[in-house]
């Protein structure tokens, strides 16, 4: 008699949207999401101007009964927001360089490493003040935590500060799937150094990354997410930016009807029957 052969378990992956604390509208959608078990992790950025007190209430209340989402923090070092520390240069206006700019002076060495620790650590306190515990993760809103000089700063400050956190690398688990994508080329090769940091501090990442895309044109986010599950490893992460359209939003980010799009693929019927297809749980 032939044994039956058990149903492999599904890969858990982490399904985290970004941006948590940019806008209201954004804020409600990654809520719903989370509620409806569509979402088990979202990063916050603290630096938000309308984020506050009630905002992570809203946030952390949804693990009130159970662990639905981990929370992390979305360390934030572009324009058109604002240093937490007084002194942070360089600067533009009183706000971050914007990411062509950050991104310039870190590869040319322009940074200065001790104002990027201070600013790391005023945003993990910041974060700590609004949930009461550290964040369960940190990553870099535009990636900016993979930058040369900024990553020594940000590992050193993680490990003193929030050393059980995961931290985001932001490799593919198939590189030269899409080696003509440059943004995913460019995310591999500073992902590769910042790895090595992270694992010689003791620190964890996850295995692999996706959901990297270019977001002009009006791309059709259903047919690109089954991508982002290829192959992908256990405990990997899938990047997303679901939301909902408001004026703070226009006012702060140029990603908006684009996160609609995310956001009703994201609640819809074909998420569920896309991770079944490809053996992926979000629990």
């Amino acid at each position: 008699m032939m044994r039956a052969v058990p149903e492999p378990q599904p890969r858990h992956i982490w399904l985290c949207a970004d941006d948590y604390g940019i806008s209201p509208g954004v804020n409600g959608a990654i809520r719903d999401l989370v509620a409806r078990g569509r979402l088990n992790a979202t990063s916050v950025m603290v630096v938000a101007p309308t984020f506050n007190a009630s905002e992570a209430e809203a946030l952390a209340g949804l693990n009130e009964d159970e662990k639905r989402v981990a929370i992390g923090l979305h360390f934030t070092l572009t324009g058109p927001f604002r240093p937490l520390t007084l002194g942070y240069v360089p600067v533009r206006n009183g706000a971050f360089l914007p990411l062509e700019g950050t991104m310039l002076a870190s590869f040319l060495q322009r940074l200065k490493r001790d104002r990027i620790a201070k600013e790391v650590a005023a945003q993990i306190n910041a974060f700590i003040d609004a949930f009461g515990h550290p964040p369960d993760f940190i990553d870099g809103h535009q990636h900016v935590h993979l930058f040369p000089q900024v990553r020594e700063a940000f590992l050193s400050v993680v490990k003193e500060m929030a050393p059980q956190a995961w931290v985001r690398q932001c490799g593919r688990s198939i590189p030269l799937r899409s080696r003509f994508n440059k943004k995913a080329l460019m995310l591999d090769m500073l992902s590769y150094s910042f790895r090595r940091k992270a694992r010689a501090m003791g620190l964890r990442t996850n295995p692999a990354f996706a959901g990297a895309y270019d977001f002009r044109g009006e791309p059709d986010f259903a047919k690109l997410f089954p991508r982002f599950l290829h192959r992908l490893p256990p405990d990997s992460v899938v990047m997303c930016h679901p939301g909902m359209v408001d004026d703070e939003l226009s006012r702060l980010d140029p990603l908006t009807t684009q996160r609609e799009r995310e956001y009703a693929y994201l609640g819809s019927d074909a998420l569920p029957e896309t991770l079944a297809a490809y053996g992926v749980s979000l629990t």
